[in-house]
């Protein structure tokens, strides 16, 4: 018996050599023959690493009183003191409001954007005219903030404005809206461009999960008498129901998060109170007046906060039938 069962071992550890072996080749082989493909990915990867890991060890000033003359051996040790200081701070409290609620509003009104103009390409005949609305659609995706600053600027001037000139024009109004100087008008602004310029982009993906979707169920459908509301309804929208759920976790991941970009280029004094957010008050009350300690601890926060509504989120998605993003 003892004879068998050492046997049996040998000839499983045998076993497991010669397939390590043949993947070891098999992989080998693949790089030969991929090689290009591989040396470029060299390229995404360095940045990743540089950007995202090698930066870890610094985060151990949001927990030190850093001094840069001092560096990191001589700056004092202070443990939670930074978070501390940092949450009674009046200037972080309100940006930490205008970060939830702006964020969770520009969640609301931009996430079923991208699903609806999907569905609504996907329904499109003309292949012509598909393919120059996507292109016109996706175009805002590539231009930087400070151009559609602006743009925005441009289009939205209290009396010179094209907004609100036509708007004058059509008699609709007596006098031109301050989209952009008041602070509820440039709510609305704000969360209106977000619309504009990341729509396009965003129905890539969607489009992508319905061309998976098999067009036997489409045909079924038909023969069956379903219009084309029942079959995107029944159909399209179901097949691309995991797809939803995983963007879904992953943007409420980032409710924490503020483009300071996007928030520098609409602001002004008069709007303070609703563009004052997490971003502006890392940049202003850590970077701008040198208190790194304090803008590394906010950062920190931000992203442990973001990470645990990535696993909540998964959980919940997971208990309700969902597949979940891990």
């Amino acid at each position: 018996m003892a004879k068998t069962k050492e046997t049996v071992s040998q000839e499983y550890k045998l076993r497991q050599e010669e397939l390590k072996k043949h993947h070891r080749k098999s992989l080998w082989k693949d790089v030969r023959r991929d090689w290009q493909l591989y040396l470029l990915l060299l390229v995404p990867l360095a940045f990743v690493i540089i950007f995202n890991y090698a930066a870890y060890p610094g985060l151990r000033i949001a927990f030190m009183d850093y001094k840069p003359a001092l560096g990191y051996d001589k700056s004092k040790w202070v443990g939670f003191g930074t978070f501390i200081k940092t949450f009674n701070d009046p200037d972080f409290v309100k940006s930490l409001r205008n970060s939830l609620v702006f964020n969770l509003a520009d969640l609301a009104v931009t996430f079923p954007f991208p699903i609806i103009l999907a569905l609504m390409l996907n329904e499109l005949r003309y292949p012509k005219f598909k393919k120059v609305s996507q292109t016109i659609l996706y175009l805002p995706h590539f231009l930087s903030w400070a151009v559609i600053g602006s743009v925005a600027y441009t289009m939205f001037k209290p009396t010179s404005g094209l907004i609100n000139m036509f708007l004058m024009k059509m008699g609709w109004i007596e006098k031109g809206i301050p989209f952009l100087t008041e602070k509820w008008h440039w709510a609305g602004t704000y969360l209106t461009v977000g619309i504009w310029q990341c729509m396009g982009w965003n129905t890539i993906i969607y489009l992508a999960a319905i061309t998976s979707i098999n067009g036997e169920l489409y045909e079924a459908a038909m023969i069956d008498g379903a219009g084309r509301w029942k079959r995107m309804w029944h159909i399209t929208l179901p097949g691309i129901r995991s797809t939803i759920v995983t963007l879904l976790i992953m943007s409420l991941g980032r409710v924490m998060g503020s483009n300071f970009e996007r928030l520098k280029v609409f602001d002004n004094t008069m709007v303070r109170d609703f563009q004052y957010q997490l971003a502006v008050y890392i940049y202003e009350k850590g970077l701008q007046s040198a208190k790194f300690s304090m803008a590394t601890a906010v950062g920190l926060f931000q992203s442990a906060v973001g990470l645990l509504l990535v696993l909540l989120t998964d959980r919940i998605a997971k208990s309700l039938g969902e597949e979940g993003l891990m």
